[in-house]
């Protein structure tokens, strides 16, 4: 256990592009402590511990603590996963905002996929280089049971939102090209972001439950015709009207990861992402849990 906590914190959230607006707001509870973490994989974004209704979890935000500062190739995937186990985390929600393929999701939707599709090239994969350990099966590649769970949350929630999608995760840090996202269309991609990769196929490998819980914000490229616009987010991707939706879907975010937090703090672990690396571990590959 690390030092940063005195006890183990069970449940974490990762925060995807929007991340710092909420820490700014302080609208994720009361705040206990922050601190970078010391990994063998380098050292972790900030991970702070808050408390909201009697309840512990902790909040990693991906790409910076008060702007948009480190793109998704750079995210240190390793060592934040390794992070979070180190300070006794059992299930991550992992927030994203993806761009959409799929015409049937709009701007503003809530999205919790089922699937992903790794386009990834230059990343760190897994945390057995080397080694002959690592070889696990991704039927179902994110948690089932907080995504159950998170299809509830929403469903009583009555925002706009879909329990299925495939999500493609892409190298970037640049925006993909039409025949980019034509070629994901064809592979049967719904969405299309850059951060899910690795770090799903990590959590994994810690035997942490991972399920990602995403708002849509933009039409990808060649999707819907639109002008280019200079020094604006995503360059005119994104209309006044869908940024709006998009707003009231961020700030509706603390509301339904407390309607989570109510739930998961009750259920115990019922999945088998607790037990991908059984095999191994019976053959003494790797230390029993």
């Amino acid at each position: 256990m690390n030092k940063f906590v005195k006890d183990p914190v069970p449940i974490a959230v990762i925060g995807g592009s929007g991340a710092y607006h909420l820490l700014a707001e302080q609208s994720l509870g009361e705040e206990k402590k922050c601190q970078n973490i010391d990994t063998p994989y380098g050292k972790s974004a900030p991970i702070h511990q808050f408390n909201l209704n009697d309840f512990d979890f902790l909040f990693l935000s991906r790409h910076g603590e008060t702007d948009y500062s480190l793109t998704a190739p750079f995210v240190n995937y390793r060592a934040n996963i390794h992070a979070l186990k180190e300070c006794g985390v059992q299930r991550i929600i992992a927030w994203s905002g993806p761009g959409i393929i799929n015409t049937a999701y709009k701007p503003g939707d809530f999205v919790v996929p089922h699937d992903i599709i790794d386009e990834t090239r230059n990343r760190p994969t897994t945390f057995f280089d080397n080694t002959g350990v690592g070889f696990i099966r991704q039927s179902h590649p994110f948690c089932p049971q907080i995504s159950e769970i998170l299809h509830n949350v929403l469903h009583e929630s009555a925002m706009p939102h879909h329990e299925k999608a495939v999500y493609a995760c892409t190298e970037g840090p640049r925006l993909e090209t039409p025949a980019e996202i034509r070629k994901l269309r064809i592979l049967g991609a719904d969405l299309v972001g850059m951060t899910l990769a690795p770090e799903a196929f990590l959590a994994r490998e810690k035997e942490i439950c991972y399920s990602p819980f995403c708002y849509l914000t933009n039409y990808a490229e060649g999707v819907k015709t639109r002008k280019f616009k200079k020094g604006e987010l995503f360059e005119g991707m994104q209309t006044e009207e869908e940024k709006k939706k998009v707003d009231v879907s961020i700030q509706k975010f603390p509301q339904l990861i407390r309607a989570m937090f109510e739930i998961l703090r009750r259920e115990k672990r019922t999945c088998d992402c607790s037990e991908a690396l059984r095999r191994y571990k019976n053959k003494g590959f790797l230390p029993p849990t």
